[in-house]
Order: structure tokens, then sequence, then C-alpha cells
């Protein structure tokens, strides 16, 4: 048998005799499997004795699944002798670690996979939400760039650029990126030609995956470190320069919108044109002059020496309450061009190839009462009756396909009522409720600006459709009903962070639930 000699030298390629360790962690439908598949025969064609191992994993429930090769030269061919090669990787013994996704890069960092001398990671830099990230009610996302810093420390190299967007760009799977960031860094022996070769001999999409695996072994030839883990730079420019396209009258009503925009404080700029637009895309022009109306009257009341954080907090806000999901704002961007064409993107779907889309819905009493004019709407919620009896009849799951003439006419008629969205009950409710919220704040701003200010930034709890809406609305008025016993306090600003940074940590609340319990306390 051959000794398991050390890994590597110094420079990352091996030694004479050297056993070579890499593992993969990818989830799936990222092409684990191909990866490893393809590794190991690019090292049996450079006289390689190799072998892959794989332990699954559930998605990201349990983790990834982690794919592991060990492989060695073939010192003497035909003489029978094999190496003793493991069955997984070990805690600080792995060479080369790649990860098909930065958080899982951190993971296997957290792991003691990756350790600095002898460590070269491979690590795409694009995002999947883990489902501990999706679940937290709001903002639950792990730093990047703490992983990204992490793994510049944890690893002997850090090779890191989106390998997802040259595999999508390339028609192709992660996979073959992936393949090519490993053989442009150098971290293998092996030559260029005998990665594509092994592609070429695979037999299905060769040439999305060559051209994948030319952009990844760019990508990790020329990757700048610096610029991977710098800030993205902002969009002020973008979003100032971009030209309107429409009809005559649309464009000069989106103009006059604009320049009232520029006349706001330089501050506040930025964040209003962005909640201008979306305003406007979810309305109209008038919308839009609704936005800016209420905008004004925080920047009257506002403090350059504050650097306006009342105005920017209000210009974030009321555009995301002003637009609300209602089943017209589902329906109309369920049927938008746009997103068909992203849909055919992410799915590889071919231009000349059918895409069959089926959309589930879910309506409730509420949801209908909330489309109908608000007279009639009021009319049935005020009957219980009345609205269980329509619930019975519409409550249940729907399927519609959206490839078929009907299934999309339907939606799209649906889509296309936002023109009398202003005199339905949803918006009458929408707009009371905004208006509250808003004068509270606002009422608020002579005695204390800094609660003023997150008063605003309350708004951030309501997020959502349907139930998970109640759920949101119901936590919010329960961390503005603390604001009496906050009122004349030097830390009432303090107070309610805290207590609607408690309202996003859980879904049940009960943490909000111990948060106003301590408030209550604070009079005693």
């Amino acid at each position: 048998m051959l000794d398991r000699a050390s890994s590597s030298r110094a420079d990352g390629k091996t030694g004479d005799g050297g056993m070579i360790k890499l593992a993969i962690l990818a989830v799936g439908g990222q092409g684990g499997g191909v990866l490893s598949d393809w590794i190991v025969d690019v090292a049996e064609r450079n006289g390689y004795l190799a072998q892959s191992t794989s332990v699954a994993g559930v998605a990201q429930r349990t983790g990834a699944t982690i794919y592991y090769i060990e492989m060695c030269p073939d010192l003497n061919p035909g003489a029978g002798r094999l190496p003793i090669f493991a069955l997984s990787p070990s805690q600080g013994d792995v060479d080369i670690l790649i990860a098909a996704e930065l958080m899982e890069a951190g993971r296997a960092i957290m792991r003691g996979f990756v350790t600095p001398e002898k460590t070269t990671l491979i690590a795409s830099s694009h995002r999947i939400a883990a489902v501990s990230e999706k679940i937290e009610p709001g903002d639950g996302r792990a730093s990047s760039a703490k992983v990204r810093e992490t793994a510049e420390l944890a690893s002997k190299r850090f090779i890191s650029f989106d390998m997802e967007k040259v595999a999508v760009e390339s028609g192709s799977m992660i996979s073959a990126s992936l393949l090519g960031a490993l053989a442009g860094s150098g971290a293998l022996p092996f030559a260029r030609e005998s990665y594509e070769q092994t592609i070429a001999t695979s037999g299905r999409g060769v040439k999305q995956s060559l051209a994948a695996f030319a952009g990844g072994y760019e990508g990790a030839r020329g990757v700048n470190k610096a610029a991977e883990t710098a800030a993205p730079p902002p969009r002020k420019a973008e979003l100032s320069a971009a030209s309107p396209a429409g009809p005559d009258r649309l464009v000069d009503g989106w103009r006059h919108l604009t320049a009232r925009v520029e006349r706001l404080p330089e501050e506040v700029r930025d964040m209003a044109l962005r909640g201008l637009r979306k305003v406007v895309d979810f309305q109209d022009e008038a919308y839009g002059r609704e936005y800016l109306d209420r905008l004004e009257r925080a920047v009257e009341r506002d403090k350059a020496a504050r650097g306006f954080a009342l105005s920017v907090a209000a210009a974030k806000h009321l555009a995301n309450a002003m637009c609300y999901d209602d089943m017209i704002r589902v329906a109309d961007l369920k049927t938008r061009s746009t997103r068909g064409a992203r849909v055919r993107r992410e799915v590889g779907v071919k231009d000349d190839a059918v895409l069959q889309t089926t959309e589930y819905f879910h309506p409730r009493v509420e949801e209908f009462c909330g489309a109908m004019p608000a007279g009639i709407g009021r009319y049935i919620e005020e009957r219980p009756k009345l609205a269980a009896f329509i619930d019975r009849r519409i409550n249940r799951g729907r399927r519609i396909r959206t490839d078929s003439f009907t299934g999309f006419a339907m939606l799209w008629l649906v889509g296309g009522m936002r023109r009398w969205r202003r005199a339905l009950l949803r918006h009458k409710v929408e707009q009371a409720h905004l208006d509250r919220w808003y004068d509270l704040a606002l009422d608020t701003v002579a005695d204390d600006y800094a609660l003023a200010v997150e008063v605003l930034n309350t708004r951030r709890l309501i997020k959502g459709y349907s139930d998970t809406h109640v759920r949101a609305q119901s936590k919010f008025d329960r961390v503005l009903s603390a604001l009496p016993m906050l009122k004349g306090r030097p830390d009432a600003a303090d107070w309610l962070r805290r207590l609607r940074e408690a309202a996003l940590k859980d879904e049940k609340g009960d943490m909000l639930d111990g948060a106003l319990k301590t408030v209550a306390t604070l009079g005693e």
C-alpha cells in the first residue's frame, strides 16, 4: 500500500507521492455530483489515482451535500498497489475547498475544513438565502462582507467571484464555471486542456459548459480580491441618468415629478427618486404626486443639522406603505413580460421552447372584499353570515396556468383593475392606516425628533400578503401601543427601536411580548 503522505507544498502543488484532498459543498441543482465526476476524470487523465465519495444533505435544512475527492499520482502503474483513500474530509486537512455559494464557504470555515496554512478556498460570491434567513420576519440575511473577510483570513488563498452569473450567461450550470475556477486557480497540477477534454467527452451541453468553464477560468486567473470585498458603487448616477420613454404626456409628467425631487435637499433626493419610481410603477403619475406631497410635509419639519434623517426615513417608508400587496398588484406582477423573460432565463428554457407556468392562489374573503368597491366591500364585511358564505366558496387553493390564454387573461384583467384601485375597499383601508401612522410621526417631531424617526421606521414591520400581512400589522400596532408610555423619556427612541427589533426577531412575537412587559414597568 502507498503511505498517506503530506498533502501539498507551500505553492499549492503536490509533491511526489503527495495526496491531494478536495471537498465540494453544493446544494441540490448545482451539479455537485457532475463536478465531482469531472474532477476525478481529469485526475485519471493525468495518471492519478482518485476516489470520490459524498455525504448527502437535504438542501440547506441539514446542510449541503459534501463531495469529497482524494487523489495521488500512480507511481507504480500496473504494480497492483493502491493508496488508502479516506471516505470523508477531516478538519484541518483539506487542500482545496469549493463552495457553490458564499455562505456555504462560511459554513465550511465554521466546520474547520478551511485552514490558513493549507486550504485554497474557491467560492462563488452569489447568495442563496438559507431557510434560517428566510423565516426571520425582518432582514435575516447574514453579512456577506463578514464572510468574505473571514474567508480571506481563514484560507491560504481565497478565490471568489460570481460564478453563478458566469454560468447563467453561458447557458450552463454553475458546476462548469466552478471547474473553470479550479483550473484557473492552479491548485491542481493539470493543464487546462485536460479539463476541457473531460467536458468535451461528457456529451451533453458541451458548448455551453465549455463557455462557462472559460469564464470561470479567466475569472480565477484575474480575480481581484480588493474589488470583490469592496462595497458596490452607489446607484445614484444610474438612477438620475435613466431616460424615460413613452407617450409625450406621460414623459412630461414624469419630468415634472423628477424636477420636484431635484428641489429636495441633496441628502433626500436619492431615496426620494427610488420611492417615486416605485409608487408610479405601482399606480400612476398622480400617485407619484401624492407621494411627493406627503414627503414634502416631512421635509418642511426636518433639520439639516440632523442630516435630514426624518425625510430619508419618510421617503423610504412612505413608498413601501403606498405600494401595498393586493390582488391587483400580485396579478400585475405575474403577467408582466419582464417576469416571463426572467423565469425563462432562470429555468434555462430556450427561445423556441414552450414554458408552462402554473401560479398558485389561495384567496380569502378579506381579499375578495378588498377588491370590491368600498361600499360593497364594507357591506359584506359587516355581515358575518354573508362573509362566511362567500369565504366557504372562495377560500381554497387555485392553480392557474398563465401559459394558457384563459389563465393569463384572467390575471391580466385583475391586474388591469388598478385604474379603479382608489375606489376599492383595500385602498381606503390602507390609506387611512398610512395617514394615522404618518400623522403620528410628524406630530412627534417637535417634541422628540429621534422618536419621530423611529415611528417612521416602525413601518418596516408591515410586509407581505394575506395572513402574513395580518400578522405583520398586528406586530406594528403592538409596538406603537407602547408610544404613550415612552413619550417624554430621554431614551424613548431607543426603546421603540428595541421593540421593533424584538418584533422582527421571531415570527410568534414572544420576544416582543417580553419587551412590552419591560416597557410597562418603566414608569413604576
